[in-house]
């Protein structure tokens, strides 16, 4: 738990921000570089195909409210409270050439993420889904799981724009800036949305680019 002195003898519990406190989620725009990243947990659903579809949607619409059951009991139950992360989202396809060439979005696969702390546990995760299954149920509910992820070395970079305008930064992150570090692709592309869509215009969305490497 963290604390902030407000005034004499006053203390008050402060959330935690991931974001801050993780140098895995700042980046430089359009500079990529290389990071090492810890092992995180996080919640997750698959999908497969364009994002622009209902079943993109039906995976975001059951991890949300997850989230934010986890969010309370944390604060509530353990007087542990922190900042809900943002969307997250692993990609890839048989041809990667897809993302960067093509952009043919029926040939994607993806697990959208949204990552909890490790205080979380199996059965914290299951009552939240318990809770959020009582009203309203989210189609997709039943596909979340939690899980964590080992990513290790990475490179990344920020793409400030249109999720349609990242080709060429990816192009450069896998054909140049990569081989060039004597390093190899492993691994999901991964994506950090740090921007709300339905707020941010399209030239003004922050979007973490990541790609885990390994020596070539």
């Amino acid at each position: 738990m963290i604390v902030t002195l407000v005034g004499p003898g006053e203390l008050v519990t402060a959330k935690l921000d991931f974001k801050r406190d993780l140098e895995c989620y700042t980046a430089k725009r359009n500079s990529p570089q290389v990071i090492d990243v810890p092992d995180l947990e996080y919640l997750m659903i698959d999908g497969y195909g364009d994002p622009n579809t209902p079943a993109y949607v039906d995976a975001v619409s059951a991890l949300y409210p997850v989230a934010y059951k986890l969010k309370f009991a944390s604060k509530r139950n353990l007087d542990r409270d922190y900042v809900v992360m943002p969307l997250e989202g692993l990609w890839w396809a048989d041809d990667m050439g897809t993302f960067t060439t093509a952009r043919d979005k029926t040939q994607w696969e993806w697990t959208l993420m949204i990552m909890v702390p490790d205080w979380i546990t199996a059965e914290m995760f299951t009552d939240a889904v318990e809770q959020v299954g009582m009203k309203d149920r989210p189609t997709r509910l039943g596909d979340l799981r939690l899980e964590a992820l080992s990513e290790g070395r990475c490179v990344q970079a920020l793409h400030v724009g249109a999720y349609d305008d990242e080709a060429e930064l990816l192009r450069y992150m896998h054909e140049e800036f990569i081989p060039d570090q004597g390093l190899k692709m492993v691994g999901k592309h991964h994506e950090i949305y740090l921007s709300d869509p339905r707020r941010a215009e399209p030239a003004k969305l922050r979007t973490i680019l990541r790609q885990p490497v390994a020596d070539a």
